[in-house]
C-alpha cells in the first residue's frame, strides 16, 4: 500500500491507456482533470479507499452537484481499475431520475432564432451557420469537424466517435448553405468550419463566441452553450416523430435512458398535462 501515490508519471501512462482505448480527447481531459484535483487534495498521501471516501465527502460538503461528484468518482475508479487498485474503488452517489428540467436553463426555439438573427446582424455568419448545423443535425460540438465539404456534397456525414460510427443526414437546405459558405471561404476540401489560420474550431472558442451573443440577443447566458442546441434538436425531433429509439440512434446514444434525459419536460408542461386529464371533479 505504501507505493500507492499519484505522481505525474502515473497520469501520463493513464493518458496513454485512455488514448489506446480510443476515448475521446474531451473525455480524457475530463478524467485527468478530476484525478489531478484528487491528487492535489491528497497532497502526497497514500491512496486508500478511506482517502477516496473522504474525497467523495469533501466534494459533497462543498455542494458539488451529484452528477459532478459521480463524474469525478468515475475518473478515479477507471484509474484504479487500470492500476489494479480495485480495493480503492468507491460507490457512486445514488441519484433519483429527474422528473423535470430547469426552465431557466432551457433554450427554446425563440431563443435559438434570436441568437441566429443576432449573429447575422453582427456579421458573424460562420457562428450563425455553425449553430444552425448543430441544431439541425443534433451533432455534438466535438463532432463539428466531421462537417466537411465532402459531407455537404453527399448530404451526409460519417461520424466516428466513442468507438462507434454513425451516419448523420444533412438537410438539403443546410447543405446548400454549407456549400455556399465553403465556396465563399475558398474551402477546396475537408472541414468547413475553420479559424482564420485554417485550424478546426475548438470547443472553447465555439462556447465563447456563443456567450458573446447573449446580451445582444436578449437571451439568458445560462441557456447558451453548444450542448443546449443538441437538446433543442432532440426535443424538436421527438415532437415530430415520437420515436425515442430512432432519436437515440441519431444522437449516438448507447442507451435510450440517456436519450430520455433530453426529453424531460418542464414543471409547467407537466402541470398542463395533469390539467388535461380532467380527473378533478
Amino acid at each position: 500500500m505504501h507505493d500507492r501515490t499519484l505522481p505525474p508519471s502515473v497520469l501520463e501512462t493513464f493518458r496513454s491507456h485512455l488514448q489506446h482505448a480510443e476515448r475521446s480527447p474531451s473525455t480524457i481531459e475530463k478524467y485527468l482533470r478530476s484525478i489531478r484535483a484528487f491528487a492535489c487534495w491528497l497532497n502526497g498521501r497514500t491512496v486508500t479507499k478511506d482517502a477516496v471516501a473522504a474525497w467523495k465527502s469533501h466534494l459533497v460538503a462543498r455542494s458539488y452537484a451529484p452528477v459532478t461528484v459521480n463524474a469525478a468518482l468515475s475518473a478515479l475508479n477507471s484509474l484504479f481499475q487500470y492500476l489494479g487498485w480495485e480495493d480503492c474503488r468507491v460507490r457512486f452517489l445514488k441519484i433519483q431520475r429527474r422528473l423535470f428540467r430547469e426552465p431557466d436553463r432551457e433554450l427554446d426555439r425563440s431563443d435559438y432564432l434570436r441568437l441566429i438573427r443576432t449573429a447575422r446582424q453582427q456579421g458573424k455568419n460562420r457562428l450563425a451557420l455553425l449553430m444552425e448545423t448543430i441544431c439541425a443535425t443534433g451533432i455534438r460540438v466535438s463532432e463539428v469537424s466531421y462537417i466537411t465539404l465532402e459531407a455537404a456534397q453527399a448530404g451526409k456525414a460519417e461520424i466516428a466517435l466513442k468507438g462507434k460510427i454513425r451516419t448523420i443526414l444533412l438537410p438539403a437546405r443546410l447543405c446548400r448553405k454549407l456549400l455556399t459558405f465553403a465556396k465563399k471561404n475558398k474551402t477546396a476540401s475537408g472541414e468547413i468550419f475553420l479559424t482564420r489560420s485554417g485550424k478546426g474550431l475548438s470547443r472553447k472558442q465555439i462556447w465563447l463566441e456563443m456567450k458573446q451573443l447573449c446580451g445582444l440577443a436578449n437571451v439568458e447566458s445560462r441557456k447558451v452553450f453548444p450542448h443546449n442546441l443538441r437538446h433543442l434538436f432532440a426535443r424538436c425531433f421527438y415532437h415530430v416523430c415520437r420515436d425515442v429509439a430512432q432519436l437515440a440512434d441519431i444522437l449516438g446514444h448507447s442507451s435510450i435512458d440517456t436519450t430520455r434525459i433530453y426529453l424531460i419536460s418542464t414543471g409547467s408542461e407537466h402541470a398542463k398535462t395533469l390539467e388535461r386529464l380532467h380527473l378533478i371533479l
